[in-house]
């Protein structure tokens, strides 16, 4: 759980100074709207910032950022408030919540949008399928696009179309310094890099401009296997994932049917021309699916379909790890833990990474985990708060059994709270690369609420 830490003593002098200088709002903690303010959808996270900024735009972050530099306080951003970890809120520190700012503009012929740091999925979504367009993002239409972007990306058209920072062609970013940079493969090269994958760690990023790319209906839906088969589907399932055609991007899960068994699911989205789809699934369709719904669907819709599995107010605790292949004893372990689950809100799913994204050089972004992998995913998730320790013991006791069958790396997007010795891992061997851009951009660290990235002394 993490622990309150009382707040600052602030001059409210200085604080109505800042106030009265910014067109967005401050609240104090006794201020009505501050405690819905610092509400993310992890219920885990209960931290109390010393003072909450809602900003109208760059300039009002600009001066957040001033201000807390000044004050040494740690700068904390919210855009859509769903990082497991709860890197939005910042104990003690000076939290931005960024989620007013969701403007969205679409230029069809450039093929370009850009996006507010505010916008959630659907923002950014619904304003380009109205032109028959979209850019790569994750797979819950309530996420943030800026933490999303900031880590990576991993989404329904990634085989196709890459991760949605491989997307990102421009961006403005608020550095420790208080300048409102453009960053983009022509300036600020470095902090361009970073910025795409390495995480909040260099600022706050105000807008991205993205790539967009034709998208229309897709096929989408799911197929369910029998109790009986799960095994022979989970070994095959990570051997195909990895081959599948790019137009085709995959999310498999481990559930339990009503008898209390392990059941094989995959939910699935094809990009690609409707009448290439019949082969590009038969080998999953021959392994006998006992549901088989695939259906041409509006692709906002299918970027909205899973939201229900993230209802605000419940607890979450998250583990993760890349995988290549599942062995015997990996498919022990898997059906044991599903068995055992403590709560059926809980989950276990794996995310597929493959074509396009995993054909981009391992240095060309800070996102380092370029091949065809899964990210196995253990979603531990309760409501009630006396049920805490029983949940979080699952899914760590299941995480150290599946170590021995992992891969190198992580996704930052998926790291808990209390993993930063995790952080090198999720970046590889761009960490040096990114620790001395930072000590560049943020000598001294000031945005610290993330999966922390030191600058080199």
């Amino acid at each position: 759980m993490a622990i309150e830490t009382p707040p600052p003593a602030l001059d409210p002098a200085v604080l109505d100074g800042l106030s009265k200088a910014l067109v967005g709002a401050l609240l104090r903690p006794e201020d009505a709207g501050y405690n819905d303010a610092r509400k993310i959808f992890n219920a885990m996270i209960d931290r109390r910032p010393a003072v909450i900024i809602r900003p109208a735009g760059s300039e009002d972050i600009r001066r957040a950022v001033v201000f807390a530099r000044e004050n040494r306080l740690p700068v904390s951003v919210k855009g859509g408030g769903h990082n497991v970890a709860g890197s939005a809120v910042s104990a003690g520190g000076l939290m931005l919540d960024c989620s007013g700012m969701k403007d969205v503009q679409v230029d069809s012929g450039r093929r370009i949008a850009v996006a507010g740091a505010g916008a959630l999925l659907a923002d950014l979504d619904q304003a380009t399928q109205a032109h028959g367009l979209a850019t790569p993002l994750g797979v819950v239409s309530v996420t943030g696009i800026a933490g999303l972007t900031l880590g990576g990306g991993i989404g329904w058209l990634n085989g196709k179309h890459g991760l949605a920072c491989d997307n990102v062609i421009a961006a403005e970013i608020v550095t420790a310094d208080g300048r409102l940079l453009t960053v983009s493969p022509d300036e600020h090269t470095d902090l361009y890099w970073a910025i795409r994958g390495g995480g909040g760690n260099f600022g706050v990023v105000t807008s991205f401009t993205y790539r967009l790319h034709p998208v229309g209906r897709v096929l989408a839906g799911g197929l369910l296997y029998p109790a009986e088969r799960t095994k022979e589907v989970l070994r095959f399932y990570l051997e195909f994932a990895v081959s599948c055609p790019d137009e085709l991007s995959m999310s498999a899960s481990l559930g339990n049917d009503d008898a209390g068994r392990p059941v094989f699911g995959v939910a699935l989205c094809w990009s690609g021309e409707q009448d290439e789809l019949e082969s590009a699934l038969r080998p999953l369709r021959d392994l006998g699916p006992t549901l088989d719904e695939v259906v041409p669907t509006e692709y906002c819709a299918w970027q909205s379909a899973h939201d229900e599995g993230f209802p605000l107010g419940q607890h979450h605790y998250w583990k993760s790890s890349f995988v290549t292949d599942f062995t015997d004893d990996a498919v022990d372990v898997l059906l044991h833990f599903s068995a055992e689950k403590p709560s059926a809100a809980s989950g276990i799913g794996m995310q597929q990474l493959h074509g396009s994204a995993a054909r981009v050089a391992p240095a060309a972004t800070a996102f380092p985990h370029r091949r065809s992998q899964s990210e196995l995913l253990i979603l531990a998730a309760w409501a009630d708060p006396a049920e805490t320790e029983r949940n979080v013991a699952w899914a760590r006791d299941f995480f150290e059994a599946m170590q021995p069958f992992a891969a190198r790396g992580v996704y930052v997007n998926d790291l808990g709270e209390e993993e930063g010795d995790r952080v090198r891992a999720a970046y590889g061997a761009n960490y040096d690369r990114l620790a001395a851009i930072k000590a560049v951009y943020d000598p001294t660290n000031l945005f610290r609420s993330n999966q922390n990235i030191r600058p080199i002394a």
